[in-house]
C-alpha cells in the first residue's frame, strides 16, 4: 500500500514484528521469573500488553523510516515508549480485573521489555548498516536528473537501497563522477544478474532519444524491477521531488484520488474524534484561556482568528489561542519565525505543546479543516507562492489539517524555500492520503509534541 512506503520497509516491518513478539512474551517471562513456572497458555493480558507497547513505539516514530536519531536517541525513545506503554497497560489491568495480571509480573514484564527492545534495536542498527536488507539499484542515466540520487544525503533517505552505479546514455552529458559509471554493454539483463541488481531506476534527461525499450523489456521480463526516477525518489524520501517532477506524472500517476467513500469516511472520522477530544481537553482549553488572561490582563483577547486558504482555494477563519502580542503584525502579514520575539511567554509554551491549536477542533467540526492535511496558509502568502513555486496550488486539492505529513518530516519553516520543501511532502500526502495513513500520522504526531520537533 502507498501509505506504508514512507513509513515501513521490509527491515522496519521485520523489526516491528520481532518487537511485538518480544512484548508478547514479556509477561510470560515475568511470570516465570516471579513464580518459577511458565504459564500454560497465552493470556489476553499478554496480547493487550503487546498491542499497547507496539502502538506506543509507533506513536514515537520508532517504526518510521524517517527516524533520524542516532542509536542512543533511538534507545532513549524506545525505553520511554516501553515505560509509557507499560503505564497505559497497567491502567487497563487495574480497570479490567479479569485480565488477572499481578503487580510483580507486570513490573518484571516492563523490565524484560526494556531489555529485549534495547537488544533488538542494537542488533537492528548493526544489521541495517551492513546493508543486509538494502536493494541493489542501477541508475539508467548519468545526467542532471540522475544527480538527484547522488544528492540524497540523509541516512533515512538511503536506508532502503544502495546504488551499484550509473549507466550513461549515448549523447547524454555526464554529470556524475567518472568512478560511478558502469558499462553493462548490450546485455543489460545478464549484467544485472551477475551483479545482483534488484532494480533499475530510469533517470534519463531525454527519453525521446536512445531510449532502450527492448533492453528494459528484457530486463523487466527477466525479473528485474524497473521504476521511474520520480516514483523512486517518492518511495525512498516520502516526498514528491519538484526538481524532477513533470505535469504528465501527476496526470498519469496512481494516486491523487478523491473518492466519495474517502470523503464520507473522513468526515465521519473528523466529527467523531473532534467531539471526543473536545470532551477530553476542555479543561486544558480553560486553563489556556485563564493563563492568557493572567499574563496580559482581563481585557486581552483569548482567541485569534486569521483568514487561511482551504480546500480548492476557499477562504475560512482559522481559530487559535492567541500566542503573540495583540500588535504582532502591525498591519502587514509576516512569516512566523522559530524564535519569534512577538510570542508571549504563555504563547511559547502553548506553541511548543500545541495547545494553541486546540480551538481548531471547532474548524474540523464545521468542516473547514480535517485532522490531517497540509497546514493552511494565509492568502497573502499563497498568492505569491503559487506564482513562484510550481504545483503549489495542488496542495489545496484536500482539506487543510491540524497536523500533516510535512509537519512530521520537516522542521519549522519560515521562508519561501521552506514552503517549497514542505510542498514536496504535502504533494506526497495529496497523492497517497487514506484514512489509515491519517491514523498513522496522528499517532506519530505524538512524537512531534513530546520531543518538540517541527511546527
Amino acid at each position: 500500500m502507498n501509505l506504508i512506503r514512507p513509513m515501513l520497509r521490509v527491515p522496519l516491518l521485520f523489526l516491528a514484528v520481532l518487537e511485538a513478539f518480544a512484548f508478547l512474551m514479556a509477561p510470560s517471562i515475568g511470570q516465570w521469573l516471579l513464580r518459577g513456572a511458565w504459564p500454560a497458555g497465552l493470556a489476553p493480558a499478554a496480547l493487550l500488553y503487546a498491542s499497547i507497547l507496539s502502538l506506543s513505539l509507533l506513536s514515537l516514530g520508532l517504526y518510521s523510516r524517517r527516524q533520524r536519531a542516532r542509536l542512543s536517541g533511538v534507545l532513549l525513545r524506545a525505553v520511554a515508549g516501553v515505560l509509557a506503554g507499560s503505564a497505559v497497560a497497567g491502567l487497563f489491568a487495574f480497570l479490567l480485573p479479569w485480565l488477572s495480571i499481578e503487580r510483580g509480573e507486570f513490573l518484571l514484564a516492563a523490565v524484560v521489555s526494556v531489555m529485549l527492545v534495547s537488544a533488538t534495536r542494537i542488533g537492528f542498527d548493526r544489521i541495517v548498516d551492513d546493508e543486509l536488507f538494502k536493494r541493489r539499484v542501477l541508475i539508467l542515466g548519468a545526467g542532471r536528473r540522475a544527480t538527484s540520487v547522488l544528492k540524497l544525503r540523509r541516512r533515512s533517505d538511503q536506508r532502503g537501497f544502495v546504488v551499484h552505479g550509473y549507466v550513461a546514455s549515448p549523447g547524454e552529458p555526464v554529470a556524475v563522477p567518472a568512478d560511478r559509471l558502469m558499462e553493462p554493454g548490450e546485455h543489460l539483463l545478464a549484467y544485472c544478474r551477475a551483479n545482483e541488481i534488484d532494480e533499475i531506476v530510469v533517470a534519463l534527461d531525454d527519453r525521446r532519444r536512445n531510449f532502450p525499450v527492448h533492453t528494459l523489456i528484457e530486463a523487466r521480463l527477466g525479473g528485474i524491477d524497473i521504476i521511474e526516477l520520480v516514483d523512486f525518489l517518492e518511495r525512498e524520501t516520502g516526498k514528491v521531488r519538484l526538481d524532477v517532477l513533470n505535469p504528465s506524472w501527476i496526470i498519469f500517476a496512481d494516486g491523487f484520488r478523491r473518492t466519495a467513500w474517502r470523503q464520507i469516511s473522513g468526515r465521519i472520522f473528523d466529527v467523531s474524534v473532534s467531539l471526543l477530544l473536545l470532551a477530553l481537553v476542555w479543561p486544558v482549553m480553560l486553563l489556556a484561556m485563564l493563563a492568557i488572561k493572567l499574563e496580559e490582563g482581563p481585557a486581552a483577547p483569548v482567541l485569534y482568528r486569521q483568514v487561511r486558504v482551504g480546500l480548492e482555494g476557499r477562504r475560512f477563519n482559522v481559530l487559535k489561542f492567541r500566542s503573540m502580542r495583540v500588535d504582532a503584525e502591525r498591519g502587514r502579514a509576516q512569516w512566523a519565525a522559530k524564535a519569534d520575539p512577538r510570542v508571549t511567554k504563555v504563547g511559547g509554551f502553548m506553541r511548543k505543546s500545541r495547545v494553541d491549536e486546540l480551538p481548531q477542533l471547532v474548524n474540523v467540526l464545521v468542516g473547514d479543516m480535517s485532522f490531517v492535511g497540509p497546514r493552511p496558509e494565509r492568502p497573502e502568502f499563497v498568492e505569491g507562492l503559487e506564482q513562484r513555486i510550481p504545483y503549489y496550488r495542488e496542495r489545496h486539492a484536500v482539506k487543510p489539517g491540524i497536523t500533516g505529513w510535512a509537519q512530521l518530516c520537516y522542521p519549522y519553516g519560515s521562508s519561501e524555500e521552506d514552503a517549497a520543501e514542505k510542498l514536496q511532502f504535502d504533494l506526497y500526502y495529496v497523492k497517497n492520503h487514506t484514512l489509515l495513513f491519517d491514523l498513522v500520522i496522528m499517532l506519530q504526531t505524538a512524537e512531534v509534541v513530546l520531543w518538540g520537533k517541527g511546527r
